[in-house]
């Protein structure tokens, strides 16, 4: 199973690079790794982008049922993700204390957050119905797919405008 599903993210990295080529627009690319997630991963009801802005985290593209607008850094999964700067993954998050619930049909959730020149700029969230749907390979597969949607925005050395 392990493997299968390490092929799968193997595969999402190839169709999102293909995505991703050609197409400087971080709107545009966020909104198509948003709808590759959502319909290349199982038992998702939510996959999408908050992207920083001062102290809070702003809704940007995604998938699912409407999500909340703005979080403080710090504040529930995603804003503990960008707080830390490093994933959280929360196998059930009711479990989690402040977790703000914007679908109550969630039941896990991944974050990975988006970190470019040393800050973070913004996280991918996914979230499932099902309790422990995310696991090492899912973390693995999301921060690659993170880490080639941040290197794809990275302004190339030598680039002068």
């Amino acid at each position: 199973m392990t493997e299968g599903k390490s092929a799968l993210y193997r595969d999402l990295a190839e169709r999102l690079a293909a995505l991703l080529a050609g197409e400087p627009n971080r709107i545009a690319n966020a909104a198509n790794m948003a709808a590759l997630l959502y319909h290349g991963l199982p038992d998702l009801n939510w996959a999408g982008f908050y992207f920083r802005q001062g102290e809070e985290l702003v809704l940007g593209p995604f998938q699912g049922k409407p999500a909340c607008v703005r979080i403080p850094l710090g504040s529930g999964v995603c804003g503990a993700a960008a707080a830390r700067a490093a994933t959280v993954p929360v196998p059930d998050i009711h479990a989690f204390v402040g977790h703000i619930a914007c679908d109550p049909a969630s039941r896990s959730e991944l974050v990975v957050p988006l970190i470019e020149a040393g800050a973070v700029s913004g996280v991918l969230d996914l979230d499932s119905p099902l309790v422990e749907r995310f696991d090492e390979v899912d973390q693995t597969g999301c921060e690659r797919l993170a880490a080639l949607y941040v290197d794809h925005h990275r302004p190339h050395q030598g680039n002068r405008g």
